[in-house]
Order: structure tokens, then sequence, then C-alpha cells
């Protein structure tokens, strides 16, 4: 079998992260799929439409991609798993686990345009649904921002 076909063969992954700002999300997105993966993240791509064009755009051409946003509900995480899973791709998620509190202690440290409001991080938290394997998700994981800025990544446990 060539390059080509088992390229042609393999299946593509979308990858969901979830949790509410300053959890981690983006380091652990340069840490661990900068390399290998298309990022969508609303932050950069400003509006819905642009971010489900994008999307459409790497479902078709089928790149594997991580969506880098705070995802809080069943329904904000629907708008990605469906048309990847209708698509074949393989639905990987991972819950950034984090109390409001550690969120805006972290927050606060950040500058510019990556400094949330503090009712935008309280609104997401009060939002946050953990999310259920039921949802479509292939792998679902756990994710913990350690106090040294590594990640301890651990098995779906029903939120622990």
């Amino acid at each position: 079998m060539d390059s080509a076909s088992t390229y042609a063969n393999r299946i593509p992954e979308l990858v969901l992260f979830i949790g509410i700002q300053a959890t981690g999300k983006t380091s652990f997105f340069r840490e661990q799929f900068l390399v290998s993966h298309v990022r969508i993240s609303l932050d950069l791509l400003r509006t819905r439409h642009r971010e489900a064009r994008f999307l459409a755009v790497c479902i078709e051409t089928r790149m594997d991609t991580v969506v880098d946003n705070t995802n809080p509900t069943k329904e904000d995480r629907i708008r990605y798993i469906a048309p990847a899973k209708t698509a074949g791709f393989a639905i990987r998620g991972f819950y950034f686990q984090s109390r409001a509190g550690e969120a805006l202690a972290r927050n606060a440290q950040r500058v510019g345009r990556a400094h949330v409001p503090e009712a935008g991080i309280l609104g997401c938290a009060r939002r946050l649904q953990v999310p259920d394997p039921s949802e479509g998700f292939d792998v679902l994981r756990h994710v913990s921002l350690l106090p040294d800025g590594s990640f301890l990544i651990q098995e779906w446990n029903d939120g622990l």
C-alpha cells in the first residue's frame, strides 16, 4: 500500500476542548497538537460564520482539527461533533477542570487581549456542563493544569 492510499484511508480526528477561560487550553494545544492539527478558535476567527466556514473546510479536507473554545454546554459542542461524526471523524474531548477562583487568579496575570473580563469567566463557569461520552466522544479525558504549568491527563471517570 502506498503512502497516498494509507493517508486516504486514515480516520481524521476532531479534538474538542471544554473548559472555562484561563484553564490552559491554548497552552495545551501548543504542547500537544501544534505540529499535527489545525486550530479553530473563535478568539482568532472572531465570528461564528468564519468559524463554521473554517470547520467545513477542515471536515471537507479531512484535516485533524482542534476546537480551542470554551464549549461549555452540550449545545455548544454538538455544532462541532455532529458534522465531524457524520464525515467519519473520530472525536476526542479534553475537559479542562478548574474552579472559577483558580481561573480568575491565572487570568489576572494575563495582559492585553489575553485578559478576559471577570464576568466572562464567571458566566462561562455558571453555564459549564460536564461533558458526557454519550455526546458522541470516542475518547474523553480530564486535563488539569498543575502549579508548575505542566498538564495531568487522566482517563475519564464521570467528571472526577
